[in-house]
C-alpha cells in the first residue's frame, strides 16, 4: 500500500503503542497535523501553550510510566524551543522521541524562512538524531528511534522530517523484522535487525565477575549502597530492596534515585550529597565498601571527588560504560542491566546481621539541623507531612528546581517508584508545569501535585492555559518566598549578603493569575490556612493553585558547600 510520509508517521507511532502526543503545530509540520486530525480516535494530541512545555510534558509522561514520550514541533523556533526539554531528558536518561519537521529538502541550507539545522543543534543532547531525506526510510527510522530511545541507558532521540517527505507517497508495510533496502548497506540501514541489535545490545557480565563482586560485599564490615536514578530507570527497585535486606546494608539515594528505596525503611539513610542527610553523608565517609548502583557521582553528590568515601573500596554498577571512573575512581565495576546484575548477585550474597555498623548508622539518623526540631510558624516540612498523610504513597509529586525541590526530597517520604518527577542533571527551572501535565495525562486516576517556587512558576505559568483547557486536576503549590531562594541562600552564605537581582518583590498575584484562567486558587500564610486550602483543593478534583507565603530567609539544611568534602557539612547558619 502507498501512504504519504505524514500517514506513515501516524501508523508508526500507533505501532509503537503511542496513544498521546504533546506538541504545537506550524507550517512545516502541517501535513502531520492534518493526518493526526484524521486519526484523532487513535492518538490523542495535547496542545500546550509553548513547545518547551510540550517537551517537558512528554518527559513527565515518560518518567511517570517508563514509556517513551513523544513531542511534535515545527521548524525553526518551534524546534529550538524543544532544546531545553530535550537536554533535560538527556541529562536524566528519559526516553523521548521528538519529531520536528523542516523546510523541503530543496530549500535546506539556504537560510529559508524558519529553517534551522536542528540535528546539528541537538547532536550533543540527544542519544541519536536523524534527518530523513529518503521517504522510503521514514518508517524504519521511526521504528529504530524508539528502539534507541528505550534501550540500554534511555535517552531522547530527534527525527527531523523535511516537509516534502511528509507529502510524498511511498510504499508502506506494517512493522517488519528486516529492512529490505540497499543490499550493499544491509545491516547498517535504519530499521535493520542487525543495526538495531547492535545499538540496543546490553553487556552481560560473566559469572566470575559477579562472584568477585559478591565476595567483596561478603567480606565488608561497613558496606554502604549509593543508589541512583538508574535503579528506577532499570526497574530494579524490588531487587535493590531484597539485596539490601538480605545483606543488611544501609542505603542512601541520590535525588534521581529518591523513589528507588522506601524512605521509611530501617535501612534507608535518606538522600546523599550537598543537601543530603547527616546519616547518608557520614556513613559513606566511614564505609569500607561502597556499592554505587546506577549513579554517576555528580558534583551534587561527590562534592569533592578526591575525598568521596575516603575509607572505602568503591564498586560501580552501571549500564553505561562511559560513567565508570568518569568522576570518581572505582576499585571495580560491572557494566550491564542493574536488575539482572542484582538478581544474579542476590543468591551469592551472605545473610549478615552487621548490627554494630547499623546501630552506628541509626545514631547518625538522629542528628538533624536544629531548626527542624523547633516549632516553626509555617515551614515546607509541614506541607509535605500533610500531603503525604492525606494522599499516601501513590501520589505523583512533581517539582521545579530550587529550595522547594530540596525540601521535597528531604521531607516527602517517597515509597513508590516513579512518584517523584524532577529535573536533576540539568536543573531546569520551568520544568514542573509541563511535566505535571504529562504525568496527569498518563495517569488520570492518580493524584498529581506540583511543588514549585515563585521564581520557577514565572517561567511556566503560561501552561495554566493548558491546565485549564484540559481540566487536569493538578494541585499547584507555589512556595512563595519572594526570592530566587537557592541563589539567595548562596548569596547569604558566600557573597556577604549581596542579593543581586534575586528579590522578586513584584507581581504577578498568582491567585488572580490562576483565576484569570478559570482555575480555583487559595492563599496560605499559616499551617492552618494551608491545611484548609489543600483539603479544599483535594475535594474539588479540578485544577487548583495554593499560593503559600513563607519567609524569604528560609534555608535548605544540611548543606555541603560546593567543592568541599562531606566533613564540611553545615547543620546551622
Amino acid at each position: 500500500m502507498k501512504y504519504t510520509g505524514a500517514r506513515i508517521v501516524i501508523e508508526c507511532l500507533a505501532e509503537q503503542g503511542v496513544t498521546t502526543v504533546f506538541g504545537y503545530p506550524g507550517g512545516t509540520i502541517l501535513n502531520i497535523y492534518d493526518e493526526l486530525y484524521k486519526h484523532k480516535d487513535r492518538i490523542r494530541h495535547i496542545l500546550t501553550a509553548h513547545e518547551q512545555g510540550a517537551s517537558h510534558a512528554a518527559d513527565g509522561y515518560s518518567r511517570s510510566t517508563g514509556k517513551t514520550g513523544v513531542v511534535f514541533a515545527t521548524s525553526g523556533p518551534g524546534a529550538t524551543n524543544l532544546v531545553t526539554g530535550i537536554a533535560t531528558a538527556y541529562m536524566d536518561s528519559v526516553p523521548l522521541v521528538a519529531i520536528t519537521c523542516n523546510v523541503a529538502t530543496n530549500w535546506l541550507g539556504k537560510d529559508t524562512f524558519q529553517e534551522i539545522d536542528i540535528t546539528g543543534v541537538t547532536a550533543p543532547i540527544t542519544k541519536h538524531n536523524y534527518i530523513v531525506r529518503d521517504p522510503a526510510q521514514l518508517a524504519d527510522t521511526i521504528r529504530e528511534s524508539f528502539a534507541v530511545a528505550q534501550s540500554r541507558r534511555p535517552g531522547p532521540v530527534l527525527i527531523d522530517i523535511p516537509k516534502n517527505i511528509t507529502a510524498t507517497l511511498v510504499d508502506y508495510e506494517p512493522a517488519r523484522a528486516v529492512f529490505t533496502g540497499n543490499k550493499q548497506n544491509a545491516g547498517n540501514e535504519p530499521g535493520s535487525t542487525e543495526r538495531i541489535a547492535r545499538i540496543t545490545a546490553c553487556p552481560w557480565p560473566d559469572e566470575a565477575d559477579i562472584a568477585k563482586t559478591a565476595a567483596l560485599i561478603n567480606a565488608a564490615q561497613r558496606p554502604f549502597i549509593y543508589a541512583g536514578g538508574g535503579v528506577v530507570i532499570g526497574d530494579a527497585c524490588i531487587e535493590l530492596l531484597a539485596f539490601a535486606e538480605r545483606a543488611n546494608i544501609p542505603v542512601a539515594v541520590s535525588l534521581m534515585g529518591k523513589t528507588a528505596f522506601p524512605a521509611a525503611h530501617p535501612l534507608c539513610t535518606g538522600m546523599i550529597g550537598m543537601h543530603g542527610t547527616v546519616a547518608a553523608n557520614t556513613a559513606v565517609n566511614h564505609a569500607d565498601v561502597v556499592l554505587a548502583l546506577g549513579a554517576r557521582f555528580s558534583d551534587r553528590v561527590a562534592t569533592e571527588p578526591s575525598q568521596f568515601a575516603p575509607e572505602a573500596k568503591i564498586f560501580h554498577v552501571d549500564v553505561d560504560a562511559a560513567e565508570i571512573n568518569k568522576n570518581v575512581a572505582s576499585r571495580g565495576f560491572l557494566i550491564g542491566n542493574i536488575k539482572d546484575i542484582l538478581s544474579r548477585l542476590l543468591p551469592l550474597v551472605k545473610i549478615r546481621a552487621r548490627s554494630e555498623w547499623n546501630a552506628q548508622v541509626d545514631e547518625w539518623k538522629h542528628i538533624v539541623p536544629p531548626i527542624y526540631t523547633q516549632k516553626l510558624p509555617f515551614h515546607p516540612k509541614f506541607m509535605f507531612e500533610l500531603i503525604h498523610g492525606l494522599l499516601g504513597d501513590n501520589t505523583i509529586i512533581v517539582t521545579d528546581v530550587g529550595q522547594h525541590q530540596m525540601w521535597t526530597a528531604q521531607f516527602y517520604p517517597f515509597a513508590t517508584p516513579r512518584t517523584l518527577l524532577t529535573s536533576g542533571g540539568l536543573g531546569t527551572m520551568g520544568y514542573g508545569m509541563g511535566a505535571a501535565i504529562g504525568a496527569q495525562a498518563a495517569n488520570p486516576a492518580r493524584h498529581v501535585v506540583l511543588i514549585t517556587g515563585d521564581g520557577c512558576f514565572r517561567m511556566n505559568c503560561n501552561e495554566l492555559a493548558t491546565l485549564s483547557h484540559y481540566g487536569f486536576p493538578i494541585i499547584i503549590i507555589v512556595v512563595n518566598n519572594g526570592t530566587l531562594g537557592m541563589v539567595r541562600q548562596w548569596q547569604n552564605l558566600f557573597y556577604e549578603k549581596r542579593y543581586s537581582e534575586t528579590t522578586l518583590d513584584f507581581g504577578p498575584d498568582f491567585v488572580k493569575l490562576a483565576e484569570a484562567y478559570g482555575i480555583r486558587a487559595f492563599r496560605a500564610a499559616t499551617e492552618a490556612e494551608f491545611a484548609e486550602a489543600f483539603r479544599s483543593a483535594l475535594s474539588e478534583r479540578t485544577p487548583c493553585l495554593i499560593d503559600c507565603k513563607i519567609s524569604i530567609d528560609e534555608m535548605v539544611l544540611p548543606m555541603v558547600p560546593a567543592g568541599k568534602p562531606f566533613s564540611a557539612m553545615m547543620l546551622e547558619i
